[in-house]
C-alpha cells in the first residue's frame, strides 16, 4: 500500500506536515513524487478515455438525431399521402430514435462533467507534484551542504590529528638527538671522573712537592760552595 490510498489524499494532503514528521524526509519525498507521477498518469489515460468515449457519444447522438428528423420527415409524408397507419407507426419510430438521443445526451453530459472534473484535479495533482520536487531540491541541497560540512570538519580533524602525530615524532626525534649527544658524551669520558681529578690533584701535589725539594737542595749546594 502506497503514502496515499486515494486520490483525495494526494491532492488534500499537507507535504510540509507529512515530511516534517517524517525520520527519512528525503526518502518520503521520493516516494510522494513517485506515487504522485503514477496517480497522474492513471487520471491523464482515465481523461482520456474519457475524451475518447465523448467521441463515440457524440457521433451516436448525431445518428440518432438524424433518424429522429428522418422519422419525423417520413411520417410527414405518409399522413400526406392519406396513410395515417404509416405515420403512426414512424411516430412510434421517432419517439424511440429520440428517447435514445436523449439518453445519450445525459450520458455524454456525465462524462463531459466528470472530464472537467479529471481536469481540475490534474492541475491540482500537478501544482502538488511540483511542491514536492521543489521540497526535494530543497532536502537534496541542505544533503548536499551538510555532506561537504562533515567532509570539511573530518579533513579537518584529520589534519589536526595527523599534525599532532608529526609534531610529537618530531619531539621524539628529538629526545632521541638528546640522548644519543648525551650517551656519546658518556662514551668519550674516563669510567671514574671523580677517581680522574683525584689523581690529578694528587700528580699536582707532588710535583709542588718535588719542586719544592728541589729548590731547598739547591739552596744548600749553594751554602756550601759558597
Amino acid at each position: 500500500m502506497g503514502i496515499f490510498s486515494r486520490f483525495s489524499d494526494i491532492v488534500n494532503s499537507n507535504i510540509n506536515a507529512i515530511l516534517d514528521k517524517a525520520e527519512d524526509p528525503e526518502k518520503i519525498v521520493r516516494l510522494m513524487i513517485q506515487e504522485m507521477e503514477d496517480t497522474l498518469v492513471e487520471v491523464r489515460s482515465a481523461a482520456a478515455r474519457s475524451i475518447a468515449d465523448k467521441k463515440t457519444l457524440n457521433r451516436k447522438l448525431e445518428s440518432l438525431e438524424r433518424d429522429t428528423a428522418d422519422w419525423e420527415a417520413k411520417a410527414e409524408l405518409a399522413l400526406s399521402k392519406g396513410r395515417e397507419d404509416l405515420a403512426k407507426a414512424a411516430l412510434v419510430e421517432k419517439n424511440k430514435a429520440a428517447q435514445a438521443a436523449d439518453s445519450v445526451r445525459a450520458e455524454y453530459q456525465a462524462i463531459d462533467e466528470s472530464l472537467g472534473k479529471l481536469n481540475e484535479d490534474i492541475a491540482r495533482l500537478e501544482g502538488k507534484l511540483k511542491d514536492a520536487k521543489i521540497r526535494q531540491k530543497s532536502l537534496l541541497a541542505r544533503h548536499h551542504a551538510a555532506s561537504k560540512r562533515l567532509k570539511a570538519r573530518k579533513i579537518t580533524h584529520t589534519y589536526k590529528v595527523d599534525d599532532a602525530l608529526v609534531r610529537f615524532e618530531e619531539y621524539q626525534r628529538r629526545m632521541d638527538d638528546v640522548e644519543s649527544k648525551v650517551e656519546a658524551y658518556d662514551l668519550g669520558l674516563p669510567k671514574d671522573l671523580d677517581g680522574e681529578f683525584a689523581n690529578l690533584e694528587a700528580e699536582e701535589s707532588i710535583r709542588e712537592d718535588f719542586e719544592r725539594l728541589k729548590a731547598r737542595v739547591a739552596s744548600r749546594n749553594d751554602e756550601a760552595n759558597g
